[in-house]
């Protein structure tokens, strides 16, 4: 069976990095496919003696209600299986970027630059809602970029039906909007409040006792096993291959870190692997 990986997301999100990554991940790429060529594509790839099993295909955001009804028909092939990345960043790094770069704006018709990216965002929404895997670049240098593909769609990966990424961060500095589920632990007791624990971190032996002996976080923690128990076999049976967990508490620093680990020992308690970062620990 072929598989396909469609590219798409706002102008100035990265899909041109995404895909020369993809290409040094072994992907077959093309880049800047008109939507009406997925069908004659999906055929080339899945015709006998064909060497792309793994197709990723770039699109632009000039016919997203063309590029949803090719996808919706490329999901009937017996043959392949589908799957859409969408980049996404905020409003302001788009701007930035193509200030930067000063290329044209495919959209550059409706009016300023502001203009045409808010035009964008309004017109690629079904799209996006439409994906797998969402990846917000605005805080992600080209290497960063690079490494979140590398987990999610490395080809040598492929026999890791289920893989999990977890971060833990602090609300004071936003909810991470790239994630599937978000856990807020700031009911837990507070470290920051301690004075000998402070100013070390939740990697610190001493902050993960502090938590890990109170009920409440075990219990927490007995609670978040049941439920990953539960859904992350259903979330298996439903095709999906990568999943992201966000965990918070109030500055990122303590409580969220411990707890992303734990989960992460969870995870792999039943089976399956993760990988965890924590965004703000240093902040």
């Amino acid at each position: 069976m072929a598989e396909f990986l469609i590219i798409a997301g706002y102008s100035g999100a990265g899909r041109s990095e995404a895909a020369k990554s993809l290409d040094d991940l072994g992907w077959f790429v093309i880049d800047n496919l008109p939507s009406q060529l997925i069908p004659k594509v999906a055929e080339l790839a899945t015709a006998t003696g064909s060497l792309a099993s793994q197709v990723a295909l770039v699109v632009g955001s000039e016919s997203p209600n063309e590029t949803l009804d090719q996808i919706e028909k490329l999901k009937q092939n017996v043959d392949v299986a589908v799957k859409v990345l969408f980049l996404t960043a905020d409003k302001e790094t788009l701007i930035h970027r193509y200030e930067e770069t000063r290329r044209r704006h495919p959209y550059e018709d409706l009016g300023s630059l502001s203009d045409s990216i808010s035009a964008e965002i309004d017109l690629l929404k079904d799209l996006r809602g439409s994906s797998n895997v969402e990846i917000d670049t605005s805080h992600l240098n080209v290497h960063e970029l690079n490494r979140r593909l590398s987990e999610a769609f490395a080809i040598d990966s492929s026999s890791i039906s289920l893989q999990t990424r977890i971060v833990s961060f602090g609300f004071k500095y936003g909810v991470p909007v790239d994630v599937d589920l978000v856990f807020d632990c700031r009911f837990l007791p507070n470290p920051h409040w301690e004075d000998e624990l402070r100013e070390k971190t939740g990697e610190d032996q001493q902050v993960k006792d502090f938590l890990l002996e109170k009920e409440i976080a075990r219990k927490f923690i007995s609670q978040l096993e049941s439920m990953l128990d539960l859904l992350m076999p259903a979330y298996q049976q439903e095709g999906k291959s990568y999943l992201s967990l966000a965990i918070g508490c109030t500055g990122g620093k303590h409580r969220s870190v411990v707890m992303a680990n734990e989960t992460e020992r969870i995870l792999a308690d039943l089976g399956f692997i993760s990988k965890v970062s924590h965004r703000d620990i240093r902040k």
